[in-house]
């Protein structure tokens, strides 16, 4: 797959406009999104990929709407996307998980012979495994550019993934992807509650409340108390994917899955809002 030339240039693209984000040479939000949706659109289109079935029949039936097939796409790599990249506040949060999850589809796919190249997962965990060492110690950040484009190559492999096979439920896909695409649309909502915008930076997401309460708590500093923060997220993530790797079929095992995925979050970040005023 990433021998494809067409998509060297969409990787290199979304690339540069986190890198332009990261520079401040696009300062604002709702011109990076925009771009966002011009170049993931120009991607669906060229490369027909599509969420093919939610395996709800209601939905499925919605999904015969070409137009609504290109929005629901579209939708799920911008809040992805965005999500992902709301969660690159603490070291190792945001590569670990894409690390853990890129071992759970490798493993997946070697343990139930999945008809998807298992190398493209390989490649990723490699990558993220030298650059969680060195962002372990907080020796190098992902950035916007690095948030969008993981994400975005993630998004795209698990959309082949969930359409290569009846073994694999879209759920299992949502099981994986929950917390960048849950903490993207909580913001939004939370934001719209208190008549903020929803572009506005804010330090309310649920990694720097985590934060907080361990600083307070136990006293952490430093490194040591931002890379703890993300490492804890994620052994809860870990609980989650292994659940998923081993419902993979079962669509509604995994469906309550990501209610509680859900519900843990809600839960957390409610209390944690209490605990810290």
């Amino acid at each position: 797959t990433f021998d494809n030339q067409f998509l060297r240039l969409i990787l290199l693209s979304i690339f540069v406009i986190g890198f332009m984000s990261d520079t401040n040479y696009i300062f604002s939000p709702l011109k990076r999104f925009f771009l966002q949706i011009f170049i993931v659109l120009i991607f669906i289109y060229i490369n027909q990929v599509f969420i093919d079935s939610l395996r709800i029949q209601i939905l499925d039936d919605l999904l015969e709407n070409t137009y609504l097939k290109y929005f629901i796409t579209l939708f799920c790599f911008l809040v992805l996307m965005n999500g992902s990249n709301f969660i690159d506040g603490v070291n190792t949060l945001l590569i670990g998980y894409f690390l853990i999850l890129s071992a759970v589809c490798f493993i997946s796919i070697e343990t139930f012979n999945l008809p998807f190249e298992k190398q493209n997962f390989k490649i990723i965990i490699i990558i993220l495994s030298i650059i969680y060492i060195f962002n372990f110690f907080g020796k190098l950040l992902s950035g916007d550019s690095g948030a969008y484009l993981i994400s975005f190559i993630i998004g795209f492999f698990l959309i082949e993934l969930a359409n290569s096979s009846d073994r694999v439920s879209p759920y299992f896909v949502a099981c994986l992807l929950w917390y960048p695409a849950y903490e993207c649309l909580f913001s939004i909502i939370r934001k719209k509650i208190i008549k903020k915008s929803a572009t506005d930076p804010d330090n309310k997401h649920l990694h720097q409340l985590i934060f907080m309460y361990f600083k307070q708590k136990f006293k952490l500093k430093g490194n040591f108390l931002n890379t703890f923060t993300g490492i804890s997220i994620n052994l809860f993530n870990l609980i989650i994917f292994y659940g998923a790797f081993q419902n993979m079929s079962q669509t509604k095992n995994l469906i309550l899955l990501n209610i509680i995925c859900l519900l843990t979050y809600n839960i957390t970040y409610f209390y944690l809002s209490k605990k810290l005023k």
